[in-house]
């Protein structure tokens, strides 16, 4: 049993099969990537995987849970967060004022905008987010407004407001979309020493095989809704399906 577990999960969208009989389990700890091809059905499973929206059939399971049907906070209670394509971010606040947001959020539960007064003159949450940022390596950009960082900053940023809640399951969706080579492997090593230090498990669906293969223990290939294979990195690279589905001949 591995702590996120999809069973028989099937999701339509009118006359689209979105999703059909899919089957995944993630082992606690590791870090499993989910790849296919454009309209395979990743970004459908991941907001299946976080409560967003609800399969027609099947179940996803949390270290037992259901997550469906659940408020976005109750999900992160659970000890689930998620990266999106695009960072998340208060762009018009400081590093230090957005990492602060989701130490609070952590403790006090379902969030709301007019309490960031109350947030910010608490010295506990200020701690905490201080010593995120150190972590994060971003301790230096502390007053500087989320909006002017580079996009591998704000990833960065993004994924330690994640940590702040002391995530089980991390989901990131595609985290270095958009970036140049070096905030990739910036991003990469990142999630390695995440992966190394933390007792965490994260789910990454991403198209670069060079992130995929970089972080990667176990894979999950879909097409056309269904996954097509389920494999160790070194399997995954030279299955003929998987070739022909996604990778293509130069991979």
């Amino acid at each position: 049993m591995g702590i996120l577990e999809v069973k028989n999960v099937g999701k339509r969208f009118g006359g689209l099969q979105a999703l059909s009989e899919v089957n995944l389990s993630v082992k606690e700890n590791s870090v499993h990537a989910i790849i296919g091809p454009n309209g395979a059905g990743k970004s459908t499973l991941l907001n299946c995987l976080v409560g967003k929206l609800i399969p027609d059939t099947g179940s996803v399971m949390f270290d037992g849970q259901s997550v469906l049907g659940r408020a976005p906070y109750e999900i992160n209670q659970m000890g689930i967060s998620r990266v999106f394509q695009t960072p998340e971010i208060f762009g018009d606040l400081t590093v230090l004022e957005n990492m602060m947001i989701p130490c609070f959020a952590k403790r006090d539960g379902a969030f709301e905008l007019n309490a960031i007064p109350s947030v910010f003159s608490q010295k506990d949450i200020l701690e905490k987010a201080e010593n995120m940022l150190e972590e994060m390596n971003m301790a230096d950009k502390r007053h500087m407004h989320a909006a002017a960082m580079s996009r591998g900053d704000k990833r960065r940023l993004e994924i330690g407001m994640c940590l702040s809640q002391e995530p089980r399951l991390l989901l990131l969706d595609e985290p270095t979309a958009g970036m140049a080579r070096a905030d990739t492997n910036n991003t990469i090593d990142l999630l390695k020493q995440i992966s190394d230090e933390r007792d965490i498990t994260i789910a990454i669906i991403e198209h670069d095989m060079h992130v995929v293969f970089s972080l990667a223990n176990r894979i999950t290939v879909l097409a056309q809704g269904t996954p097509l294979v389920e494999d160790d990195p070194e399997n995954i690279r030279g299955n003929p399906k998987v070739r022909e589905a996604y990778l293509g001949e130069s991979a």
